[in-house]
């Protein structure tokens, strides 16, 4: 079956002439069967088109695939391409579980694109190696004011996240309760002040949001992302995902708690000292998906660090596909990594 998705054209706007590459790479990688995977202009409009055999299969495959390619991160519309040059409206379930003000409300320097943020989130769950269920958590160990942790729970997963800036935090904290309360949901969330053996290990966001067949938990605690092992405890968790400070006016400190407070225009330093932890963190067979800026750390030397901590990167095909230019001092890439499958239940 030969599909045409029309992109989102809001993506312009952001990724530019790389809307298309990118979008095409992340369905590659996403979508059941999808090979071909090319963009298509046709009467003047571009659209994604693909091959796949998933909406041939029985109704639980069909349903599943069409879950998936409605939730890419720059699906409007799909369509499938007949013989005589006409095109077929295919119905696309809407697969979020909030509106999309939960992502868009919040505006301020140095947020991540939440198209992008969603594109992370997507291609990391892709090369996650055990199932996904109500209980599966994703942790954002950059988290700032939580937009990857607002998507994860978008896509009806729970969200767990560390913070160096307790601003942020507080951020976060004040506009989930005020959305909760206006979008009338029930829930319960609060932010208290964590303590173990008698030490202050700082603060920690709380919020559960009870939804007709499920609730949703997110967690953030403030302090060194290189402390999160130690903040979390034994918690692990299904997916690692974050966006690495990039080291200009608008990113956060890489050199962070504990050492000198400067900015870095490298991540390096902090990556080094992070990965261990972070990859420690994951499930087996779970996935580590980090964007970051080249221009302060080649991929080579990235590959080699999370080599170093016992994950498997994924990096053949469209997995080298997502390099796009930000702006002047942003040339931005992702990598995903797996934690190898020893134990299917661990």
């Amino acid at each position: 079956m030969r599909l045409l998705m029309l992109a989102n054209p809001g993506a312009n706007r952001v990724y530019a002439a790389h809307a298309m590459t990118l979008a095409a790479a992340e369905l590659a990688v996403c979508a059941p069967g999808a090979r071909e995977v090319a963009p298509r202009s046709l009467a003047g409009v571009t659209y994604l088109g693909f091959e796949t055999d998933a909406l041939e299969g029985p109704a639980p495959e069909r349903t599943e695939a069409l879950r998936l390619i409605g939730r890419q991160s720059t699906f409007l519309a799909l369509f499938e391409e007949l013989p005589d040059g006409l095109l077929r409206p295919i119905e696309v379930a809407d697969p979020d579980l909030f509106e999309d003000d939960l992502l868009t409300i919040p505006k301020y320097q140095g947020k991540t694109n939440e198209q992008f943020t969603r594109l992370l989130l997507n291609i990391t769950l892709a090369a996650v190696r055990r199932p996904l269920d109500e209980h599966s958590t994703v942790l954002d160990p950059l988290c700032g004011r939580g937009t990857t942790l607002t998507t994860a729970w978008t896509a009806g997963l729970n969200a767990a996240g560390v913070e160096v800036e307790e601003k942020a935090v507080e951020q976060l904290s004040a506009f989930l309760k005020t959305y909760l309360r206006r979008k009338r949901l029930k829930h319960k969330a609060d932010l208290v002040p964590v303590r173990r053996e008698g030490k202050s290990l700082g603060r920690k966001f709380e919020a559960t949001v009870h939804l007709a067949d499920r609730d949703l938990t997110m967690g953030v605690f403030t302090g060194d992302t290189r402390a999160s092992a130690k903040l979390w405890g034994k918690r692990r968790f299904d997916a690692v995902v974050t966006d690495a400070p990039y080291g200009v006016v608008h990113g956060s400190r890489s050199d962070v708690v504990g050492t000198t407070g400067k900015r870095d225009r490298s991540p390096a330093g902090l990556l080094k000292g992070s990965i261990g932890v972070w990859a420690h963190q994951l499930k087996d067979g779970g996935a580590l998906g980090l964007a970051w800026n080249t221009h302060g750390l080649d991929r080579a030397d990235l590959v080699a660090m999370v080599g170093d901590a016992g994950l498997v990167v994924l990096d053949e095909g469209p997995w080298r596909d997502f390099e796009h230019r930000v702006d002047a001092s942003i040339q931005r890439d992702v990598l995903v990594a797996v934690k190898p499958l020893t134990d299917p239940l661990g």
